[in-house]
């Protein structure tokens, strides 16, 4: 791959003008406890195979521990989640303390509250320069409520504001 010489800061303030979904990437880990990421990097791929994708850091201890369960949930979070989503997104051990969930049909952690979950088993984890580009072949789906979706944009989080 050809490198360029993009400056970084300039990188992340341009691209910073698109906005993003919020959602938490969650599983459970061999030893049974529930594991979380929060993602602004959501999207869906592909309807014949549903596929959905996002995309973790490299270096995320937490998406190592979802990437070794081989399933994983994808909590889309409303404007109103702000704490869930703070709390959510600190590293450590104890960021579920606390935090609502059911385990869903397939075992994952569906959080409480959210607009929707997706259940996903890993089809496809590839390079994207720092980051993994994974892909999930969706076993599951479900809408749990009417929210204003939370947005990240500018450094900022969030909601939606339709025009009239």
């Amino acid at each position: 791959m050809e490198h360029t010489s993009i400056d970084q800061a300039a990188f992340r303030q341009v691209l910073g003008n698109y906005p993003t979904g919020v959602a938490v990437i969650t599983a459970m880990t061999e030893d049974g406890l529930p594991v979380g990421m929060v993602v602004g990097t959501f999207t869906s791929v592909s309807i014949d195979p549903p596929l959905v994708g996002f995309l973790p850091g490299k270096y995320s201890a937490s998406w190592s521990l979802i990437e070794a369960s081989g399933h994983f949930c994808v909590n889309v979070l409303a404007r109103d989640q702000l704490d869930l989503c703070a709390q959510l997104a600190k590293p450590g051990p104890d960021k579920f303390k606390g935090v609502n969930f059911t385990l869903s049909a397939h075992g994952l952690p569906v959080l409480a509250d959210t607009m929707v979950s997706i259940e996903c088993r890993l089809h496809a984890v590839q390079d994207a320069g720092d980051h993994w580009f994974v892909t999930g072949l969706v076993l599951g789906l479900g809408s749990h409520r009417e929210a204003d979706p939370m947005l990240f944009h500018r450094g900022q989080y969030g909601g939606f504001s339709a025009n009239s």
